[in-house]
């Protein structure tokens, strides 16, 4: 009866999580989604592009534009723009796949003159067009036939290649493959005056592999530029390092930026950036060490609008290093990317292979825009800026410095793929804070909003839209709602709706959005117009008379195998933290905690939340006491069934390898008998000088036959892992956690048997030995002198080149 209980208890817990998963969903009332069908099949979508006039949304898809009526999703308009069969079978003769070989619309920019530039792959010889707005319709020529022109170098060849694009007063600057091999890569002016449209020099000290993110157009205010700074183009990337002299290739996060007034040198770097400077992106979690290395989106926003200056580039990582899902979000201004490209250059000096600072730096200063100042001295032009000058900006595009930030969120179990940032202004006495809301589009078609205050940062929603299938690809904010996309559908929601927040506690981390709780009415509402509340008087007016710091024991009677969540509600923006046995299995949703029972999870799990205010103490928001039902009986049952069945089939495998091993050793001394006297001892003493010795010192790698062994079971920590997979707080997501959960792969050992078993005599828990190192020592060297094996050549160890 007590393991029924702690079942039913288990399952209204995970139950009513779902339900209220599904809640959340269901309840944003004026929520619109398009999928494949509405689109009459139409998928692929990548790009969009919206008119802020007319509220017209324009997809970029498989073979076909679409346009959409952000007010009214139903209203919709489609264009196709598809291969011809000739030209698609020629790109399948060329080994292309039939899926590669179609359209898939990577760029749509606005012209300014009532048309939209649109590139697609074109079955891998990209092709332009124009859009006419107005008709919706492609232009044509005066015979009827689509104009169109050459795609190469402002879209990419192949549709899965990374690749980003930036209209600068008509004018499109492009980062892409260059080659229909993918290849060559380029940094591009890609339209404009022919002689003018210049590009990255092909080397690898320009560009090394890079995977380019995003890009930014950053125009100068006309009122107040004193020195007459150029606009600049900036470009976020990651490529392989080639400042670090490692075996290993090192991916690092770049930003390069060039200036719109270049136009190449005369001699030196003609058709090339004259201004190209490049450097290092560093989002580091400085209390563990923890750097991540993989930009994946970059979102620009200015903090005060109209001011350029205040421009601040928040980006997503993730780790190169790192098998867990693991994603962190940084934030970088423009004024620090601009002290760093004002700063000293990054030089690699032959002799010695160490990178140091070059001196002197030639003048005027390589790599910078034209200005006020130049322009006095006679450069009014990039082709006017002297060879020297050139010659090194060639040779040092990289700076010495790096841009430093530090994570504003690290989420474990999640991959973030795409970002959104608004930014409300908040008043806290006299003084007044900016609060930003991330909105952050998951791999498994969620949204998560993440309110940042100062140094915290508070998960405020968690909504799943699309299928685990459907990745977010893009996300556009617009006149309070948010569009939401994946490759296969479209969706509409609000930004803000209070009404999701149905209690005080949950209601108060959501006043960065403008919510508020309603005492009288008992909901949470739009905040008025006007009116400010504290976030101190917010929390004392959920915790008033409530005693939330002081909850009762919950006690749980679980049974081993089973997953809980536990609960906690957390009211001021400030971190929540677990308290729980040290080797229990764990994973953070919110600020719930999804706990596996095993054996060493049973304890008491306290949820402590810091309150606004730095002298008051964690607040114990929630206390759980988790006990095992039944532990000698029911627990076993319920999970290591599994193991105890593999556990006989590993004894019966060892078992008949001896037994086979033995076996064998009889028919050879069998076989051995019978050849005794057909053969001389001189005749096999000769036969055996022609085999490698078996006296030759071999490395631990290639001991024994046994080496060459299947692996049997995974060993950490001295002990063998029978049961689960070792599982840290939040790092791994739903898939790892319940996928097997015996934990006993033959496939994904880490040791094989002759590591288990190697011939030494083992030492057991009770100080007994096991005896079998003996034997199997005996089985080896017996093995070692059958004929069929003694000529089998050991493979050479290889020294390694770092």
């Amino acid at each position: 009866m007590k393991s029924v209980t702690g079942l039913f208890v288990v399952s209204v817990l995970l139950c009513s999580t779902i339900l209220s998963w599904s809640a959340t969903v269901s309840s944003y009332g004026d929520i619109s989604r398009l999928g494949s069908p509405d689109f009459s099949g139409i998928k692929n979508f990548s790009i969009f592009l919206l008119d802020h006039v007319s509220g017209m949304l324009y997809l970029g898809a498989r073979d076909a534009v679409i346009a959409v009526d952000t007010a009214n999703l139903s209203k919709r308009k489609m264009i196709e723009w598809s291969v011809p069969e000739e030209k698609r079978k020629s790109c399948v003769a060329k080994g292309k796949t039939e899926d590669d070989c179609r359209n898939y619309i990577r760029l749509l920019e606005f012209l300014g003159d009532g048309h939209i530039y649109a590139c697609g792959t074109f079955a891998f010889d990209p092709q332009c067009t124009f859009i006419n707005i107005s008709s919706f319709s492609l232009e044509k020529h005066e015979d009827g036939s689509m104009k169109m022109e050459t795609g190469k170098g402002k879209c990419p060849f192949e549709p899965s290649q990374h690749y980003t694009a930036v209209m600068a007063g008509g004018i499109l600057y492009t980062a892409a493959t260059s080659n229909f091999l993918g290849t060559m890569y380029d940094i591009s002016r890609a339209t404009g005056i022919e002689q003018e449209r210049i590009r990255t020099e092909q080397s690898i000290n320009w560009l090394s592999d890079p995977e380019f993110v995003s890009s930014a157009f950053i125009q100068e205010d006309e009122k107040n530029n004193p020195t007459g700074e150029d606009d600049k183009m900036y470009f976020f990337f990651t490529e392989v390092a080639k400042e670090y002299d490692l075996y290993t290739k090192i991916k690092v996060p770049r930003v390069a930026r060039v200036c719109k007034s270049d136009v190449g040198g005369m001699k030196t770097l003609q058709r090339r950036w004259t201004t190209f400077l490049k450097a290092q992106l560093v989002c580091e979690d400085r209390a563990s060490g923890q750097r991540f290395n993989v930009l994946t989106d970059v979102f620009t926003v200015q903090h005060q609008p109209g001011d350029p200056s205040s421009t601040h580039f928040y980006g997503i990582f993730t780790s190169q290093w790192e098998r867990e899902e693991l994603s962190a979000v940084c934030v970088y201004s423009l004024e620090e990317i601009t002290k760093v490209m004002n700063g000293p250059f990054k030089e690699l000096k032959k002799t010695c292979e160490n990178w140091i600072n070059p001196e002197p730096i030639p003048t005027p200063r390589p790599g910078q825009c034209l200005n006020s100042a130049l322009k006095e001295q006679g450069f009014e032009s990039s082709l006017k800026l002297p060879d020297k000058v050139l010659t090194f900006v060639r040779d040092h595009p990289l700076m010495e410095n790096s841009v430093v930030a530090a994570p504003l969120m690290i989420r474990n179990g999640i991959t973030y793929t795409k970002l959104a940032v608004t930014l409300t202004m908040a008043s806290s006495g006299l003084k007044q804070h900016m609060t930003t809301v991330l909105h952050l589009g998951t791999d498994h078609g969620e949204l998560h909003k993440v309110a940042v205050v100062g140094p915290n940062a508070t998960l405020i929603e968690e909504v799943p839209l699309f299928s685990a299938q459907e990745p977010v690809n893009n996300i556009l904010l617009y006149k309070d709602e948010a569009l939401v996309g994946t490759p296969l559908s479209l969706m509409k929601l609000p930004i803000v709706d209070c009404s999701l927040y149905s209690t005080c506690e949950v209601c108060a981390p959501a006043r960065c959005l403008g919510c508020v709780w309603r005492h009288k009415e008992g909901a949470c509402a739009i905040m008025k117009p006007g009116k400010e509340v504290e976030a101190e008087d917010l929390a004392g007016q959920c915790t008033k008379g409530e005693g939330l710091c002081s909850p009762p024991v919950i006690e749980m009677r679980v049974e081993k195998g089973l997953r809980v969540l536990l609960s906690c509600v957390q009211v001021s923006p400030r971190p929540c933290r677990w308290d729980h046995p040290p080797h229990s299995h764990t994973r953070r949703h919110n600020y719930d905690l999804e706990v596996q029972v095993t054996s060493e999870s049973v304890g008491t799990y306290v949820c402590l939340c810091d309150e606004v205010g730095r002298d008051q103490p964690p607040c114990r928001r929630a206390e759980y006491l988790l006990t095992l039902d039944n532990p000698s009986m029911g627990g076993n049952v319920a999970i290591a069934g599994g193991q105890h069945f593999l556990a006989w089939h590993i004894i019966f495998f060892i078992v008949g390898f001896v037994l086979g091993g033995i076996l064998l050793f009889i028919i050879y001394k069998w076989q051995g008998g019978m050849r005794g006297g057909r053969h001389s001892s001189s005749t096999l003493e000769k036969e055996r000088d022609l085999l490698p010795s078996t006296d030759t010192p071999q490395s631990p790698s290639s001991a024994s036959l046994l080496s060459e062994a299947v692996p049997l079971t995974e060993k950490r920590n001295g002990k063998l892992n029978g049961h689960g997979h070792n599982m840290h707080p939040g790092g791994h997501n739903g898939r790892h956690i319940y996928a097997n959960s015996s934990g006993l792969k033959l496939q994904e050992s880490a040791l094989n048997l002759a590591e288990e078993l190697d011939g030494r005599e083992r030492v057991g828990p009770d100080g007994e030995e096991d005896g079998l190192g003996d034997g199997l020592s005996e089985m080896e060297e017996e093995f070692s002198k059958m004929p069929c094996l003694r000529g089998a050549p050991l493979a050479q160890c290889e020294e390694s080149s770092i």
